[in-house]
């Protein structure tokens, strides 16, 4: 199994990428995917190297656009089947509250992370959260409850976004 981690520090400040580090992290996600018995195929890493281009949380539709300057037949269900297919093996993580996705930080270690979204440029900071959110799911648990989904989502302001408000 692959123990590459990839985590270039411009998914940390959400710049874009270079190309060199977007080639990279494709090559990194085809060998993640091989070794699962998954195929990252054109069109997935075609999608997958928009969202590590675009430095910060993107909106499917965004990138359906991208698509149709490179094919010009793309259409919603082709974008969509390429991000439920990014999310499943966990390269992409979905933000609902903003309904746009963002490559997972971590490339190939994906975990139990907070995610933390600008509200204002929609900028992503990841953070590895596993001790928190295992004690939080062990406290919805004693209430009877059963997690459906576990993603957690907080909002604030970047900072880039705070120095512009000062």
């Amino acid at each position: 199994m692959t123990n590459i981690i990839f985590r270039p520090s411009a998914l940390a400040s959400q710049s874009s990428l270079s190309m060199d580090d977007v080639m990279q992290a494709i090559q990194l996600a085809l060998v993640y995917c091989q070794e699962r018995g998954e195929l990252l195929t054109p069109l997935r890493q075609k999608v997958l190297s928009l969202l590590l281009q675009s430095g910060r949380a993107t909106k499917a539709y965004t990138l359906l656009d991208e698509m149709r300057k490179i094919h010009a037949g793309s259409a919603p269900p082709t974008v969509y089947r390429a991000l439920d297919f990014l999310q499943s093996v966990g390269l992409v993580h979905r933000i609902e509250s903003i309904n746009a996705f963002t490559v997972c930080h971590n490339l190939t270690h994906c975990r139990q992370g907070i995610l933390i979204v600008c509200q204002f440029c929609a900028a992503v900071a990841e953070i590895d959260a596993r001790g928190i959110h295992h004690a939080l799911v062990t406290k919805i648990e004693s209430t009877g409850f059963t997690l459906i989904r576990d993603e957690l989502e907080l909002k604030g302001l970047c900072s880039e976004c705070t120095a512009k408000s000062m």
